[in-house]
């Protein structure tokens, strides 16, 4: 709908217009289409990249533009001088994983700046999504979340130390490339390079 009617970019222009600040979130590499507007205005782009394997993809975010796609997208959006980062969230412990400092690596040559990783946290119906797509997942992490884990509303937590082990994997492949880390809702602020979560902090003075 957005490719045929160009809501979002109605949007922007009203944005632009305004002078406000922004920041994208996003999955698509659609936003490549209105760099026009977007090295303009004072904004980031945040690009979710969960995983490179496109067929672990195809599960977890289904109708989603596979990983190459988004690694092109932030490629794009870098080289216009528009700051970006990845934002590798969930991380879901043996699932995906492995593919940590890939990411990081990869998000880095692609031109992004910064790095906000998040663990999963399902609730009951996030969980019940996962238990259909990856029943093998979900077998063997149940314990982690609902027994030895933490509760917070109505999300589960991993483990304290199995969190901390994860993001500082993350935070150390960051530093090996040269990106800043953040971690959003883990508690662990003593682990970040930057001063905002999201990677606001890399919007232009005005």
């Amino acid at each position: 709908m957005e490719r045929e009617l160009g809501l979002t970019r109605k949007c922007l222009k009203l944005i632009a217009e305004a002078g406000f600040p922004l920041q994208i979130i996003t999955k698509s590499d659609l936003v490549t289409r209105d760099l026009d507007l977007l090295k303009e205005m004072r904004c980031v782009v945040s690009f979710t990249i969960t995983t490179l394997n496109p067929k672990l993809s195809s599960k977890l975010e289904p109708n989603a533009p596979p990983p190459e796609r988004r690694l092109r997208a932030v490629r794009k959006v870098s080289e216009e001088g528009i700051p970006v980062t990845v934002r590798l969230d969930p991380i879901f412990p043996g699932l995906n994983e492995e593919e940590i400092e890939k990411i990081v690596e990869e998000a880095a040559k692609a031109g992004a700046l910064h790095i906000t990783a998040s663990t999963f946290k399902p609730r009951p119906d996030s969980w019940q999504r996962m238990m259909l797509a990856f029943p093998d997942f979900c077998k063997k992490t149940k314990d982690l979340y609902f027994k030895v884990g933490e509760r917070h509303k109505s999300g589960r937590y991993l483990p304290a130390s199995l969190r901390r082990e994860l993001l500082l994997r993350v935070s150390k492949a960051c530093e090996e490339v040269g990106l800043t880390f953040s971690s959003c809702r883990e508690g662990m602020q003593e682990l970040n390079t930057a001063p905002t979560c999201d990677g606001t902090h890399l919007l232009r003075s005005p």
